[in-house]
């Protein structure tokens, strides 16, 4: 894997802030997009720009077929049984959104109902893990809420660690929807998903994965997972913005309500009764984001067209080298120490806040994350305000880590 010849395709890369070689170690937060994904949407605004599904003509059609490929190309990807188990949504927040809502409708209907999904009973309740980005919590919490249920977490050690055995105790208590991060967008922490899908299905649960930090990391089958549903955003993973895929078995989705209500959702309308799309489509109301779909497609055969195992190979050298380098700064703490870890280093130094500390190293043209990183919850557990966190791609370099190593002993040393 030639590391320069892939950083040429990443021109926002090469560039200067404050007078100095950007180093951008915000992946975790979006990663940047190769020249080819910039010039597919481009392409698609310059030649094929056109709404999708109910045109004739000849633009309509072409969009259309280029929008049914990209789904093509996704199901492909993550390895879905069926094509129409792939519904387009705006990122992972949406998606988890959609689930909350459309399987809380289903069980808020009265109690003394015949429920459509036979696995949920009352009381109800949902079992998440102490690690999760609010995306993966607060729409679960309100759900339960709303229908008067409970939400259940799994706690983690003091290494970032999921203790299975809690999990486990936590699902005798009979959780009808099970939603888990793949990996931890604060810790890096790679989750044991297989075992915990496993273990749910054996206490009859719903399964959800929150794949936004994985996606671009790890080789993702659904099938091999046995998932019910799988989540990511496409911004994480070299994509565009304002698009990313709900992956669900057709089980579920035939029965889960629409979650929004329009055009392009529905079979036959009238003042009296609507009826709803087939599937993926009932998931799908309005415009959607055609040209994103298709930057997600090219993004998808760019992470193709190189060694997986050679990215992720190299993504892990990154984060051991950046591990060990920092480990020799003064007052050094890792948020996160687990053995099976991606993508990222979570740290702070005593007696210096993450935001002054972040502040300092940006100064230096390193791009760093600094706060709660939208999981409060995880920096609770560990008793700290925020931290500091650098994350990696494949376009990252050893030489960048040693920057950042040095921005960090230099912003320590004035701070103190």
């Amino acid at each position: 894997m030639d590391i320069n010849e892939i950083r040429k395709q990443f021109p926002v890369l090469d560039q200067q802030v404050y007078g100095k070689p950007l180093v951008y170690l915000d992946n975790a937060a979006t990663t940047q997009k190769p020249l080819c994904v910039i010039e597919r949407e481009r392409d698609y605004y310059l030649h094929e720009n056109c709404n999708i599904h109910r045109g004739v003509h000849y633009l309509s059609q072409m969009a259309t077929e280029a929008y049914e490929h990209a789904r093509q190309t996704v199901a492909r990807f993550i390895n879905a049984k069926e094509t129409h188990e792939i519904v387009f949504t705006r990122g992972t927040t949406e998606s988890l959104n959609l689930l909350a809502t459309s399987l809380g409708t289903e069980n808020g209907k009265r109690k003394t109902e015949s429920l459509p999904f036979s696995v949920f009973r009352f009381p109800f309740s949902v079992l998440i893990t102490a690690m999760e980005h609010h995306s993966n919590l607060v729409p679960w919490q309100q759900m339960v809420q709303r229908c008067g249920g409970q939400l259940l977490v799994a706690p983690m050690d003091d290494n970032g660690v999921l203790d299975l055995q809690a999990y486990e105790d936590l699902l005798k208590q009979g959780p009808q929807i099970v939603a888990m991060a793949h990996v931890s967008n604060t810790l890096g922490t790679v989750n044991p998903v297989k075992e915990m899908i496993r273990m749910a299905h054996q206490y009859g649960a719903i399964t959800v994965v929150d794949g936004a930090q994985s996606i671009a990391h790890l080789p993702i089958d659904v099938q091999d997972l046995d998932c019910d549903f799988f989540v990511f955003s496409g911004h994480k993973m070299y994509a565009p913005m304002g698009i990313g895929c709900l992956y669900g078995k057709t089980e579920w989705l035939e029965k889960m309500s629409p979650y929004q209500f329009g055009g392009e959702m529905v079979d036959t309308v009238s003042f009296e009764r609507t009826t709803f799309n087939k599937l993926p489509f009932k998931f799908e109301a309005g415009t959607p984001n055609v040209g994103a779909a298709l930057g997600l497609e090219t993004a998808i055969q760019f992470l193709e067209n190189l060694d997986r195992k050679a990215v992720e190979e190299h993504e892990t050298l990154l984060v051991k080298t950046a591990v060990e380098k920092l480990s020799a700064i003064e007052g050094m703490r890792f948020i996160g120490q687990a053995p099976e870890r991606s993508g990222l280093v979570s740290f702070i130094i005593d007696g210096i806040h993450p935001y002054d500390l972040g502040t300092i190293i940006d100064k230096m043209g390193v791009a760093v994350r600094t706060g709660h990183h939208c999981a409060e919850p995880v920096m609770t557990r560990f008793g700290i305000p925020g931290t500091v966190r650098a994350s990696f791609a494949l376009y990252n370099t050893l030489e960048e880590v040693d920057v950042l190593v040095k921005a960090v002993t230099r912003a320590a040393n004035m701070l103190r």
